[in-house]
């Protein structure tokens, strides 16, 4: 396997936590797009939509996206990333796409429990847990499309990982078998 993985789904699903930790567990290297374009741009992703707007912001993830892809990679992108046609076909032609789903209300609880500075403005000025259920059902269709396994990304992030790793050799796992 030396292909690039990507990881797809709604911001607070464990995106860059289970990325890392799949990129330790492959010997890959592990790329998050936001961090990528905060360190590019030099401010955070709040200060690009402030000063660029939304398709400013949507055009740089693009970009990102199509810089850090290489073999080996492990690339964790930003939760819109799959609002783009063209970034939709490009993570499915240049390696696997894994949607982590999970749940508005589980979503909604890790945001709230762990703010990040900086993290992303709101897309619908509503509170969290009413955006994220209005930004997921939205989004659910786009990320079903791209992938090319959906995982339940609820579990600890080690067992999320170990499923994962199951999905791409094609191994059943104890998570796998439990719940046939």
């Amino acid at each position: 396997m030396i292909q690039t993985i990507f990881m797809v789904g709604a911001r607070g699903v464990g995106k860059t936590t289970i990325g890392s930790a799949l990129a330790q567990a492959l010997d890959y290297q592990f790329v998050d797009t936001d961090e990528f374009m905060q360190q590019m741009a030099q401010m955070s992703v709040a200060e690009m939509v402030q000063q660029e707007g939304w398709p400013g912001f949507r055009r740089r993830e693009t970009l990102a996206l199509q810089a850090v892809t290489r073999p080996s990679t492990i690339v964790s992108t930003g939760g819109g990333a799959v609002l783009a046609e063209e970034n939709r076909h490009f993570m499915r032609s240049h390696g696997q796409v894994i949607y982590l789903q999970a749940p508005a209300t589980v979503l909604a609880q890790r945001l709230a429990a762990s703010p990040q500075e900086g993290q992303r403005p709101t897309l619908t000025g509503r509170p969290i847990a009413e955006e994220i259920l209005e930004v997921l059902t939205a989004r659910e269709p786009l990320y079903q499309a791209t992938a090319h396994h959906v995982v339940d990304a609820c579990a600890k992030p080690q067992q999320v990982v170990e499923q994962i790793l199951a999905l791409l050799t094609n191994k059943p796992t104890m998570v796998n078998s439990l719940s046939s």
